[in-house]
């Protein structure tokens, strides 16, 4: 097993605690909403013996503490600190692979919008659009967000659990948690209804950026194969359509990564091999 490096990096705003572990090209994983980098523990070890796998506590979640706790959070500011991440990281390594899931998925989008360059291929898998108004995944987070405000915050989560169609004995999970851990879980759930939900319903992709980027970039989405019509999977579908790129599956639901680590983790190395064929490999 692979050993596990940790460390910090300083960004306008806040301070990244980030972890480094395996070996071979850079992959950098991105967490959705409430989330931070230990929702990845379970595929990162079955990709750190091929790929240098960065995970990260986004600002403002568990170990990455931002100056002034309460400011608001944009969608551009998130991805400017995954391109200060890769550009640390990057000198020997660049351009990247990057998976982003959810919110990340977002961010991830963003990243190769605005800075290309830096990322070779990018799975953004399940990201939260407005493309569908009738099944809008935005407009579901919002609906949790009122049960938040209504309810309290354990409430919200076993809402989040069913929606990401997780097992309801993961709330009682939760409930056992060591304090510490079980603390830091409610803070990012709580971070996420104050401060994230609505970065992600004002943020609109800019589809033309991002056909652009494809000349540099592989932009692969991707959803869930075990629920199809759930509508962050739709979304990426949309997204997916509008760029006329491709769309694949990956075992589970919208966090296939938790539930199903190792086919996860699989199917993914599987779509990071892929390599588009290029015109002087047929003439």
């Amino acid at each position: 097993m692979s050993s596990t490096k940790s460390n910090t990096l300083r960004v306008p705003g806040a301070t990244l605690s980030y972890e480094v572990r395996g070996s071979g090209p850079l992959l950098l994983l991105i967490v959705g909403g409430g989330n931070d980098r230990i929702v990845f523990n379970g595929i990162v070890d079955y990709l750190a013996d091929q790929y240098t796998v960065v995970t990260y506590d986004r600002r403002g979640l568990s170990r990455s503490q931002l100056d002034n706790p309460g400011e608001e959070q944009h969608v551009e500011v998130h991805s400017d600190d995954a391109h200060r991440l890769l550009k640390a990281l990057g000198s020997d390594y660049e351009p990247a692979y990057v998976f982003g899931s959810s919110g990340g998925a977002i961010i991830g989008l963003d990243l190769v919008a605005r800075h290309s360059g830096q990322v070779y291929t990018l799975v953004a898998h399940e990201p939260p659009t407005h493309l569908l108004p009738e099944t809008d995944p935005i407009q579901e987070m919002k609906g949790i967000q009122d049960v938040y405000r209504h309810s309290g915050v354990m409430a919200a989560l076993q809402a989040l659990f069913q929606l990401a169609g997780l097992n309801e004995d993961r709330l009682e999970m939760v409930s056992e948690l060591p304090a510490s851990i079980k603390d830091q879980a409610v803070k990012n759930t709580i971070f996420f209804f104050e401060h994230e939900v609505a970065m992600y319903d004002h943020y609109l992709l800019d589809f033309a950026a991002l056909a652009s980027a494809t000349s540099q970039t592989r932009i692969v989405l991707a959803g869930g194969h075990d629920y199809q019509e759930a509508a962050t999977y739709l979304s990426a579908a949309a997204v997916a359509d509008r760029l006329g790129t491709d769309m694949v599956e990956f075992p589970g639901r919208h966090v296939g990564y938790v539930s199903n680590p190792r086919a996860f983790a699989h199917r993914l190395r599987e779509v990071l091999d892929e390599r588009p064929v290029q015109i002087s490999q047929i003439l």
